[in-house]
């Protein structure tokens, strides 16, 4: 986390000034650490300790080529969702055959290019899908390698919209579906089943949650197993939740709130999981994707103008939720700081975005230091779903992307023009 703080009342990220960056480029940008990344994802491959596995970044989470690239040079696997993000795998060099392909509704053409690139798997997450995969490999005469998703209905305290373990959630099979189908493998000549796919949900916090679903899973395998069905891949899915708030501390900021994320480690929740999960002596598979990139971005952006009635007082700035959606769509909390710290004054405010939406927020009642027109705002841990789920809402480009090495930085993703 040392990667953002606050250094001489100014927020830097490693080396650099962020009010540099946002005096040369503008805002509303992103802001990613290079250092960061690497940290995060190496951290969580020295936690499976010499166990056999492969950690497949979610692309969902941050789809910059740059941070695909550098992922990609530490030799992990990637999880993807569609063609395109597949493609953009590839391109920043992830071997094949350490590319997954999750989603409850890929189309033919998906399919074939996924088959065609020979990647390590699909995640199958239905009956009939398993069929029409069957067919498209005996069409084109490639054997389709798969895991298969199953649902075991394990709830977990995370925001409705991105749970993705209980029954009535779209992915996946029910355990006793999963069986029968497990059973009848061998009637469809071009699948190869080499394992076990599950996922219960995004930003979890709980430890005791995973281990449910680790037990579950662990147990299923070994049903199968006694079933004869050899099972040799085991893939966890991700949704380890990270710490959101209070992630930099300063004597003139407010003191965020405990909560469950204070303490929380992606390390730590491996080190819950890993001792079960290794009994199904198998090849374990993760899918992180927050856990690496959530700390390594920001979102910068400027306050436009103080707007204060007679109930509150509004802070709105250039960015909206067309540049970052999350705290519209799921409420989620993110800490927001100034680049320059002047005095302890604090106020309560809403910080909005210039949308023609009353949902258009980063926050709503937040203690926050005394700010004024044109001071530059960082939205803190913005790196994972928030240029991927960007839009041109009411026409406005999306922001640039920037990577910060050590005392520099370059653009890796120009600002959209109107043309």
């Amino acid at each position: 986390m040392e990667e953002f703080q606050f250094k001489n009342n100014v927020l830097r990220c490693e080396d650099v000034d962020l009010s540099e960056i946002a005096n040369s480029l503008g805002t509303p940008g992103y802001v990613y650490s290079k250092r960061s990344v690497i940290d995060h994802c190496r951290g969580i491959e020295r936690a499976f300790d010499g166990a056999d596995h492969l950690s497949c970044y979610a692309v969902k989470a941050n789809a910059n080529p740059e941070i695909l690239r550098l992922l990609a040079n530490e030799r992990v696997g990637a999880d993807a969702g569609s063609i395109g993000e597949i493609k953009r795998a590839l391109a920043a060099g992830f071997p094949p055959g350490k590319i997954t392909y999750s989603g409850v509704g890929k189309r033919d053409d998906e399919i074939e290019f996924a088959l065609r690139q020979k990647i390590l798997s699909l995640n199958v997450e239905s009956e009939e899908e398993l069929s029409v995969i069957d067919n498209i490999a005996s069409r084109i005469g490639i054997r389709a390698k798969i895991l298969l998703r199953v649902n075991f209905d394990i709830r977990s305290e995370t925001h409705p919209y991105i749970t993705t373990g209980r029954k009535h959630n779209k992915f996946g099979v029910s355990p006793e579906k999963a069986k029968e189908i497990a059973g009848s493998i061998a009637s469809y000549p071009f699948l190869e089943l080499l394992g076990i796919h599950s996922h219960i949900g995004s930003q979890i916090t709980e430890s005791t949650t995973f281990l449910s679903a680790a037990e579950a899973i662990v147990n299923f395998i070994q049903e199968l197993r006694s079933m004869g069905i050899p099972i040799r891949h085991l893939n966890f899915g991700g949704g380890f939740g990270v710490q959101y708030r209070g992630f930099v501390s300063h004597p003139m900021l407010p003191q965020e709130s405990d909560g469950p994320e204070l303490h929380l480690a992606t390390t730590k929740m491996l080190a819950t999981i890993l001792p079960p999960l290794r009994k199904a002596g198998c090849t374990i598979l993760i899918q992180p994707g927050r856990s690496i990139v959530a700390h390594a971005g920001i979102l910068l952006t400027k306050v436009l103008y103080r707007k204060v009635t007679e109930n509150k007082t509004f802070l709105i700035v250039d960015a909206g939720m067309n540049d970052l959606i999350r705290p519209s769509l799921y409420q989620s909390y993110h800490q927001i700081v100034p680049l320059q710290l002047r005095n302890a004054d604090h106020e309560v405010v809403d910080i909005v975005g210039p949308l023609c939406e009353s949902g258009d927020f980063f926050a709503l009642d937040r203690l926050m230091p005394r700010c004024e027109r044109n001071d530059v705002l960082a939205v803190l841990c913005a790196g994972a779903y928030g240029y991927v789920l960007s839009s041109n809402y009411n026409g406005r480009p999306r922001p640039v992307e920037v990577m910060v090495d050590g005392n520099g930085f370059s653009v890796t993703t120009e600002r959209e023009s109107f043309e």
